[in-house]
């Protein structure tokens, strides 16, 4: 019997990806798996039912999931979604595995062999499975946009009959993917564009997109390319260097997040109080509390004639191109594993064995359990 691939519509509130696109179903088919789908499941991705010419359209979550094997999805699923995973299936997706303990139990008790792509390992052999990258550099990309839409002024400048108009300043905090984008975006756009990371790596890449690197004497670099946590001292250090670039910028975007962890605070009430009247924060770190004190995650507030953007799910408002990645990500990680119409994983590999988040009616990732105190 060859592998069952199943793919429900994503139902969390303000969720528009999905997991399969034609590219990637047609891909699966060619392995010799069979795929069934929720009808519409990728409308809000802009991808027709029609498009889907090698998977089998049925009528609600239960079909669609019925005796599957592998279920794609986007986002972690919901109580009532665990109840309709068939016991012992494998489950692939970006499963937030460091907020909730009830839904690791719950996955657990039927048995969910579960992959967090939260969890892959961040090595060269699985850049092509980084759905964290790829979702990254469409977050990025849409703050650069946003904050473009929301500036009271040009990006460019602009050479008129009425006289010149100079540039719009741009501070982007953290060089990440998303920051780097950011970053990108801005300077296409015509911008004057300031960075900065506590990663030393992250110079060489501002400077390269054209970017001036705001050097506050800090370095923090942490493992698996990600910024650890900073002292006491480094903060005050890091905040009174920023401050004088903040203080300058027309716009501020940050886009410092540490997966699992509380968004730090790098834009304090005093920094806001000595911005440019009129100025904009994007926070892009605003699902994680945000990176500037004043942040309400999903609103804009004004605070001394500050506006404070706390934008959620930004990979949402480009579904198409998301959608597109993110399955490109699922079919890259699993597809070495489907073997004659089979999936067979080799538990010992790398990627495999550092993405696995449940097996056999366990949680078996040791950081998530080390998280929720489990021995």
């Amino acid at each position: 019997m060859s592998l069952s691939i199943a793919v429900a519509r994503e139902r969390a509130p303000g969720e528009s990806r999905v997991a399969l696109v034609p590219e990637t179903a047609k891909k699966f088919a060619a392995l010799g798996a069979s795929l069934r789908m929720e009808q519409s499941a990728g409308a809000e991705s802009h991808f027709l039912d029609t498009d889907y010419v090698d998977v089998g359209m049925v009528n609600g979550i239960s079909e669609a999931y019925g005796n599957a094997g592998l279920i794609l999805r986007v986002t972690p699923p919901s109580p009532e979604e665990i109840a309709a995973l068939p016991e012992g299936s494998v489950l692939i997706g970006l499963l937030k595995p460091f907020e909730d303990k009830a839904r690791l139990d719950a996955l657990n008790a039927r048995k969910i062999t579960a992959f967090s792509l939260e969890l892959l390992p961040r090595i060269s052999r699985a850049q092509s499975m980084d759905a964290l990258s790829s979702q990254a550099s469409c977050a990025g990309y849409q703050c650069g946009l946003i904050a473009a839409a929301r500036c009271t002024k040009f990006f460019p400048m602009l050479t008129t009959a009425a006289g010149t108009i100079r540039p719009a300043r741009v501070l982007v905090i953290g060089a990440g993917v998303a920051g780097l984008q950011a970053i990108a975006t801005c300077k296409r756009l015509g911008a004057m564009v300031e960075a900065y990371d506590v990663r030393s790596a992250a110079r060489e890449q501002i400077e390269s997109l054209g970017a001036k690197f705001v050097d506050t004497g800090v370095s923090a670099d942490g493992a698996g390319g990600y910024a650890r946590d900073l002292t006491a001292e480094e903060k005050a250090q890091q905040t009174e260097k920023l401050a004088k670039a903040v203080a300058l910028s027309d716009v501020v975007i940050t886009t410092a997040a540490i997966p699992g962890k509380k968004a730090p605070i790098i834009i304090t009430t005093d920094m806001i109080s000595r911005m440019k009247y009129g100025a904009i924060i994007v926070d892009m770190a605003a699902e994680s509390g945000g990176n500037c004190a004043l942040t309400q995650p999903g609103e804009h507030v004004v605070a001394n004639d500050v506006n404070i953007h706390g934008p959620l799910n930004l990979p949402s408002r480009m579904p198409t191109h998301a959608s597109e990645l993110y399955a490109k990500n699922i079919y890259n990680f699993i597809s070495p594993w489907i073997k004659d119409g089979e999936l067979v994983f080799d538990w010992s590999d790398d990627v495999v064995a550092g993405t696995l988040l449940c097996k056999d009616g366990a949680t078996v990732n040791g950081q998530i359990k080390q998280i929720f105190g489990e021995a």
